[in-house]
């Protein structure tokens, strides 16, 4: 097993990580920074600001740019929405053939799918919690 599998490096690994995810964050800095120079609230700003991420992503998904940073970058194009926008639109190009129905429809949120159950089912219990911290004067 240790002959066939390749040695990596932990420290040059961790270290693209950090430089694709800080690349990405400083992208929707800046368009967060021009939307609110254009006078746009706060809030406003950092909802164009996501929705831009997410438009980047799927493109660069669509024109296979964004597997090529995330085979370099590994867990730092994970960032959460545009790894999560490469996620769904993914699965949606790679199955586009089968159809709307059953190809796009079906194959859209196989990879994202559990992440959005977890992600509900998890903030569902936790807020259980929560409220009964309220209730007993915990929180």
């Amino acid at each position: 097993m240790k002959e066939i599998t390749p040695e990596k490096n932990l420290a040059l690994q961790m270290l693209k990580a950090f430089l694709t995810g800080g690349v990405i964050c400083i992208i929707g800095q800046v368009i967060l920074n021009y939307c609110q120079s254009l006078g746009m609230e706060k809030d406003i700003a950092g909802s164009w600001c996501s929705l831009l991420l997410i438009l980047l992503s799927v493109l660069l998904t669509g024109f296979s740019v964004y597997q090529v940073i995330a085979a370099w970058g590994g867990a730092g194009a994970l960032v959460p929405i545009t790894g999560f926008a490469n996620s769904v639109a993914a699965p949606a190009i790679e199955y586009k053939a089968e159809g709307q129905v059953y190809g796009i429809g079906v194959k859209i949120f196989s990879i994202a799918g559990p992440v959005i159950l977890y992600g509900v089912f998890t903030s569902g219990v936790l807020g259980f919690f929560y409220w009964i911290g309220k209730l007993l004067g915990w929180v």
